[in-house]
């Protein structure tokens, strides 16, 4: 098996209803521009608060991906 190598960017996302809806936001934009995605590690969650009540759950997702650099 050949060496690989991986690299991981840090995106938050955002939903007025769930962490897992937060998180999945992330990969799905994530899944938009980066090729090869395998692992999405949750490294916070947290929320918004605005009156007293929850405005919006945000997860901070840690997304790896196969890294191709130029040859």
């Amino acid at each position: 098996m050949p060496e690989n190598v991986y690299k991981i960017i840090e995106l938050v996302g955002t939903s007025p209803e769930s962490w897992e809806k937060a998180a999945g936001a992330a990969i799905k934009k994530a899944a938009e521009s980066l090729r090869d995605l395998r692992i999405a590690e949750i490294s916070q969650l947290d929320m918004q608060i605005k009156d007293g009540k929850i405005e919006a759950y945000r997860a901070k997702v840690k997304v790896s991906f196969k890294y191709e650099g130029h040859h």
